[in-house]
C-alpha cells in the first residue's frame, strides 16, 4: 500500500491500495502505471512481491536517484543596460526640477566617457549635451538634468535620449543607445489625488510599501507617537495623511523613480581605414591671397575648447591669440584670454557655444551668462572677451549639419580661419531656401571627418578624397585650395618645436614683441 500521493495535499496520511484512482478522502492519485514502473525497476528481479514498506522505500530512492543526477538548468540573467531616473516630483508644476540620471548594466567595453544628447519640449537649463564618466570602481558618475515646465500646457512630455560610446583612438563608429522617458506636467491647481490618477493606471491600497507603479495611502488620525516607514519605489507614489496629530512629526517621502531600458542601435562598420588618422589638422597655403587664409585649421572633436594660445601645455584645442598691426602678439592682450575660454559642441539642433571663462564672451554684443549654452547662428559675432573688446572677434560664416566655420574679423583675418566638425558625421543636404554659408566660407572646400581622418568631397561630382600629407591637393583647386596648399596632421604646425618650425615661430614672436 502507498500513502496519498496527491501533490496538492501533502499532509494527507491515508493509505491507498495500488491501482486506486483516489484515496478515501477523494484526492486524485497519479496513474498506477507511472508509479509501478519505477518500483519494478528499483527492486531486484528475485525479490518477489514486495511489502508496502519496501515499495515506499524503493519509490523514494528512485525519485532521489532520478532527481539528483539531473543537471540543474541555471538561467543566467544578464543585466540589461538601463537609465535609472530618480528624484522626479510631479507636484512641482511650472517650477524648476532636477532629476538624477544613472547608468546601470552598461557593458564593460564602453568608452570611459559616454556622451548623452537629450531633446525635449521642456525647457532644459543645462543644454542638450552631457557626459557620463566612469569611476575607478567601474560604475558611472550620475548626472542631473535640470528643466522647467513654466508656461507649458499640462500633459505628458517626452525626453529623447541618445547615448554615444566611442573610444578616442578607435577606428569604428562606436555604440549608440536610445530611450524615451515620459515626464508628467500636471496642472498647477491639481491635487495630489488627481496626480495619482493621471500618472498611474492602477491603485494598490494594501500596503505601506509601494512598488511597481503602486500607491500606498496611510491615514493616521488621532494623537500619540506614531512611527511610520513609507517607501515608494519604481514609479510608485505614497500618500500619508495625519489628521489631528500632535507633537513633532518626522516625515520622509521618497520621490518617483523608475528604470528606462536602453535600446542599442547598430552602427555601420567602417569599410576602410583612413590613410592619415587625425582629429586635428591644418590646410596651409604657401601663397595666400586676399580671398584665402594662410591657415585653415581643422578640428573633429565632440567638444572643441577655445582658449589662450600657449606653446607649452595648452589647455584648449582651438588656440587664439590677439593680432596687432605687426602680427600675432604672444603677450599683451592675449593674456586676457582664459586657458579654457569657451566650448563648441554639437547638439541636436546644430552647434552651440558655452562660456566657461573668467573674462566672459559676447554673442552679438550680449553676454549669454556663464555655463549657458547658446545655439550658433549664421552671421553671429563672437567677441572674446566681455570685459575688453577687440582682443579676438570671430564670425560664424557657415553652419552645416556636420560642421561650423569661424572666420576672424580682427587683424588676424588673413592669418587663419577655423573648421570645427563633428567626428564621423557626413554633410547633410543643402537647400537653397536656407543658406548655410556666407561667401567667405563658400570658397572653402567641403570637408568632413570619417574613419578617423579628414575627407574632401567635390560639390559637383560627389567624389571623396582623403586628406593626407603625401597626397597632392592641386586637384582640389576648384573647391578653393590652390596648387601651393598642403595638408598637415596638426592644427598648429608653425608652433611645433623643431629645427625649422620652432625657430620660425620664436623669431616671429620676438619680432612681434619688439614691435609692440
Amino acid at each position: 500500500m502507498n500513502r496519498c500521493r496527491n501533490p496538492a495535499h501533502p499532509h494527507c496520511t491515508v493509505w491507498v491500495l495500488p491501482g486506486d484512482a483516489m484515496c478515501a478522502h477523494g484526492h486524485a492519485q497519479p496513474e498506477a502505471e507511472a508509479v509501478a514502473a519505477p518500483v519494478a525497476v528499483a527492486l531486484p528481479a528475485a525479490a518477489g512481491l514486495p511489502s508496502s514498506f519496501d515499495a515506499i522505500a524503493a519509490l523514494r530512492s528512485r525519485r532521489n536517484t532520478d532527481i539528483s543526477p539531473r543537471p540543474v538548468e541555471r538561467t543566467v540573467h544578464l543585466q540589461r543596460p538601463q537609465l535609472h531616473i530618480s528624484g522626479f516630483d510631479p507636484r512641482a508644476a511650472g517650477g524648476r526640477q532636477a532629476i538624477r540620471l544613472e547608468l546601470r548594466g552598461m557593458p564593460m567595453d564602453c568608452a570611459p566617457e559616454v556622451r548623452m544628447l537629450v531633446r525635449s519640449a521642456l525647457r532644459l537649463h543645462g543644454g542638450e549635451s552631457y557626459g557620463f564618466q566612469r569611476t575607478s570602481r567601474g560604475d558611472w558618475r550620475p548626472l542631473f538634468l535640470e528643466f522647467s515646465s513654466r508656461g507649458l500646457e499640462h500633459g505628458q512630455y517626452r525626453i529623447e535620449v541618445e547615448l554615444h560610446s566611442r573610444h578616442p583612438h578607435a577606428q569604428d563608429a562606436g555604440r549608440t543607445w536610445t530611450c524615451s522617458p515620459v515626464i508628467l506636467v500636471p496642472r498647477q491647481d491639481a491635487s495630489l489625488g488627481e496626480i495619482h490618477q493621471t500618472f498611474l493606471a492602477t491603485h494598490k491600497n494594501v500596503r505601506v510599501t509601494a512598488d511597481d507603479a503602486g500607491i500606498a495611502r496611510v491615514n493616521a488620525p488621532g494623537g500619540g507617537r506614531i512611527d511610520i516607514d513609507v517607501n515608494a519605489r519604481n514609479a510608485s507614489i505614497a500618500q500619508l495623511n495625519l489628521d489631528g496629530g500632535s507633537g513633532k512629526i518626522d516625515l520622509g517621502m521618497s520621490t518617483i523613480a523608475w528604470d528606462e531600458d536602453l535600446i542599442e542601435i547598430d552602427m555601420p562598420v567602417a569599410a576602410a581605414l583612413h590613410p592619415c588618422p587625425a582629429s586635428a589638422g591644418c590646410l596651409v597655403h604657401a601663397e595666400a591671397d586676399s580671398a584665402t587664409q594662410r591657415h585653415v585649421r581643422l578640428f573633429a572633436l565632440d567638444e572643441c575648447v577655445l582658449g589662450r594660445f600657449e606653446t607649452i601645455a595648452p589647455e584648449a584645442e582651438l588656440l587664439l591669440a590677439h593680432h596687432g598691426e605687426a602680427g600675432m602678439e604672444y603677450g599683451g592682450l592675449t593674456r586676457r584670454l582664459s586657458g579654457r575660454h569657451a566650448i563648441i559642441r554639437r547638439s541636436r539642433h546644430g552647434f552651440e557655444i558655452e562660456d566657461v571663462s573668467r573674462f566672459g564672451l559676447l554673442l552679438d554684443g550680449v553676454w549669454p551668462g556663464k555655463h549657458m549654452p547658446v545655439q550658433l547662428r549664421l552671421g553671429m559675432k563672437i567677441e572674446l572677451t566681455a570685459s575688453i573688446k577687440g582682443i579676438v572677434t570671430l564670425e560664424v560664416t557657415a553652419v552645416m549639419a556636420h560642421a561650423v566655420v569661424l572666420h576672424r574679423l580682427d587683424a588676424g583675418a588673413r592669418a587663419e580661419c577655423f573648421y570645427v566638425m563633428a567626428p564621423d558625421c557626413m554633410p547633410g543636404v543643402r537647400t537653397p531656401q536656407q543658406p548655410s554659408s556666407m561667401p567667405r566660407a563658400a570658397a572653402l572646400p567641403l570637408l568632413f571627418h570619417r574613419d578617423g581622418g579628414f575627407w574632401q568631397i567635390d560639390r559637383s561630382s560627389g567624389r571623396e578624397t582623403p586628406l593626407a600629407p603625401e597626397a597632392g591637393l592641386g586637384r582640389l583647386q576648384p573647391s578653393g585650395l590652390g596648387i601651393g596648399a598642403r595638408f598637415v596632421a596638426q592644427a598648429y604646425p608653425e608652433a611645433q618645436a623643431g629645427p625649422r618650425g620652432g625657430d620660425a615661430y620664436r623669431s616671429h614672436v620676438l619680432t612681434a614683441e619688439l614691435n609692440a
